[in-house]
């Protein structure tokens, strides 16, 4: 069977032990489980501890970086425990800008800083915020590590990661009818760049639209992707497998 990373998903928002365990039945070797605020990165770190193919990130979603000046000092010490293996998912979604977007900026730098510190990969969300992203990125040093996690752009954003060195992480959006431009980015990214994440229980892939996402559809995920890119699944498998384990640090 061929063996997949799901190098994001949220476990604790929906499904928990059934996807996990519907996911491993489905070739999933492992999965990033992340952490979007303080409960739901503790949560995380929950599944990390109690399943051996799960692993966690921790941070604060831009939607949530409001709560940086109440839950920063509790979830900084969780960065630096040996299932963390990601800081985030942090930056800018200015499509909602459910926090304002000065205090997205506050906490994506906090972030940045710290995935320096405990020397581990930087998450990003970016949503409506190219320029912006790349503004703060490149003011505060682009870690050695940084994954563009769901990246939605086209290939001039994609470009613009790839100059900074950073990893692109196709969800199942690549899958879309609309999603041309996206599809163009997956194809011209490095093959030691691309990764591939169901970022369940968002953004079901085809052909499950419209029902909940886990981490085992991240099989149909990998298959547009290799379609995209004009190559075997299995190539995408492998790929895709072994660029999350340099990227995330984990050695199985």
């Amino acid at each position: 069977m061929t063996g997949w990373v799901d190098s994001h998903c949220h476990l604790q928002l929906a499904g928990g032990s059934e996807h996990v365990a519907r996911a491993v039945d489905a070739g999933v070797e492992w999965m990033v489980c992340v952490g979007t605020d303080l409960e739901t990165s503790t949560a995380a770190l929950g599944f990390a501890d109690q399943y051996p193919s799960v692993y966690a990130a921790v941070g604060l979603h831009p939607h949530d970086a409001s709560k940086l000046a109440a839950e920063w000092t509790m979830l900084e010490p969780l960065a630096r425990t040996e299932r963390c293996v990601g800081v985030g998912e942090a930056g800018f979604d200015l499509y909602y800008e459910h926090s304002p977007r000065d205090e997205q900026e506050v906490a994506f730098r906090a972030h940045i800083r710290l995935a320096k510190a405990v020397g581990k990969p930087l998450v990003i969300h970016s949503r409506d915020a190219w320029d912006d992203t790349f503004r703060v990125l490149d003011d505060e040093g682009v870690p050695e590590r940084t994954i563009f996690h769901c990246f939605t752009g086209g290939p001039a954003e994609a470009e613009r990661a790839i100059e900074r060195d950073c990893y692109l992480s196709f969800s199942g959006i690549v899958s879309f009818k609309n999603a041309g431009d996206l599809r163009a980015a997956a194809a011209m990214t490095p093959a030691d760049r691309v990764l591939v994440e169901t970022d369940s229980p968002y953004l079901t892939p085809e052909p499950y639209r419209g029902k909940p996402n886990e981490p085992s559809f991240v099989v149909h995920v990998g298959a547009a992707l290799a379609k995209a890119r004009g190559v075997d699944v299995d190539e995408i498998a492998a790929l895709t497998r072994a660029n999350a384990a340099r990227v995330f640090g984990v050695e199985r």
